[in-house]
């Protein structure tokens, strides 16, 4: 029996399987509204047989966003463009489906990867970034505007109101990005935290922002609906946020009620030095799993069935979460069940693809 396609409970909500769809920005958003092209991507994801779809990164204010082109959701005008999208794909969904609530700080206002990615200046049409500190990524991006504790107040609301707009969406599940360089991963990290008052300094100081958000956020998101946190195990710098911080991080969110942790690295520096191979992050995944005890995600190069498995089976992680993978396979998951030798979930109007050697593939067949 495959254990990857055995079900899994993050708080009071089940998922099927434990193949998660990790959030990708599309880079297609108009003023932060949805567009045809999220009907079309998520709708495609949707019946893809994973456990759970996880929303790209939405911004919960205007100047949260990495690029113009960003996901947001932060006014009425988001929210209903984003509720077109979510009837429609729902519909037909065959998996949970929960979003990323983040806010890019001083990794906002960026042309779109295709385009090269750098920082947009205010003179070409960019704006002002926010940061715990006036650090910038680049030495030569604009300096970022560190936030006051009135602007640290806004945030807060901001990551409330988002998370009420995505309940009356429908979405089952919220992460909150605490990863790969943006806002709340600024805030934890040294590198990017030179405050000295009650959000800098200390380790605790340092994540008591993430730690206050997510008990607002938990408090206004039903109960039977789960939250959980990505982070960024390692800085891989130096003098940065590290894997036992991490750890220390983990613990503050589950006496929290946390449900999962989605454990990623990197993207708070340029100087950092990732040795990049398969599965090279489930190393952080297996820590935390093995100290903290709760729901883990691993991701990172994971693209072989053989390999999710084995992370499931031998315990370093509770979740497998494909990307740039399942966007390059979308039926990863199909697949993985005739190599393992299990089920997959299918709308039945694509049943009759079943190859005849893996007789037996979709479930209600």
């Amino acid at each position: 029996m495959s254990q990857l396609f055995q079900p899994i409970t993050l708080g009071k909500l089940t998922l099927p399987n434990r193949i998660i769809i990790a959030p990708m920005c599309q880079y297609s958003a108009v003023h932060g509204s949805a567009s045809e092209w999220h009907t079309m991507h998520l709708g495609h994801l949707a019946m893809s047989g994973a456990g759970l779809l996880i929303v790209e990164a939405t911004a919960v204010a205007e100047e949260g966003r990495i690029s113009p082109d960003d996901l947001g959701l932060w006014d009425d005008t988001t929210e209903q463009a984003l509720a077109g999208v979510i009837q429609a794909v729902k519909k037909h969904a065959t998996l949970p489906l929960g979003i990323q609530l983040g806010h890019a700080g001083r990794k906002a206002s960026c042309a779109v990867p295709w385009a090269g990615g750098a920082q947009i200046s205010q003179s070409s049409g960019g704006w002002q970034t926010i940061a715990p500190s006036e650090v910038p990524f680049h030495p030569h991006d604009e300096a970022p505007q560190a936030m006051s504790l009135e602007r640290i107040a806004t945030l807060k609301r901001q990551f409330v109101a988002a998370a009420k707009r995505a309940d009356r969406l429908g979405f089952e599940l919220i992460e909150l990005h605490g990863a790969h360089g943006y806002l709340l991963h600024q805030f934890l990290s040294p590198l990017a935290n030179q405050r000295t008052d009650q959000y800098g300094g200390s380790l605790q100081n340092r994540m008591r922002l993430l730690l206050e958000i997510f008990s607002e956020v938990r408090a206004v998101f039903p109960a039977n609906k789960a939250v959980g946190v990505r982070i960024s195990a390692s800085d891989w710098v130096e003098g940065g946020w590290d894997e036992q911080q991490s750890v220390i991080l983990a613990k503050e969110l589950k006496e929290l009620g946390c449900d999962y942790i989605h454990v990623s690295s990197g993207g708070l520096s340029a100087q950092q030095k990732i040795p990049v191979g398969p599965g090279y992050q489930v190393p952080f995944a297996a820590t935390i799993k093995r100290e903290v005890g709760m729901p883990t995600i691993a991701v990172g190069l994971i693209t072989e069935p053989e390999q999710a498995e084995t992370i499931i089976a031998s315990g370093q992680a509770d979740m497998v979460a494909l990307a740039r993978g399942i966007l390059y396979n979308p039926r990863w998951p199909w697949h993985a069940a005739a190599k393992l030798g299990e089920r997959a979930s299918a709308p039945p109007q694509y049943w009759r693809s079943e190859p005849h050697a893996v007789k037996g593939l979709f479930k209600n067949d």
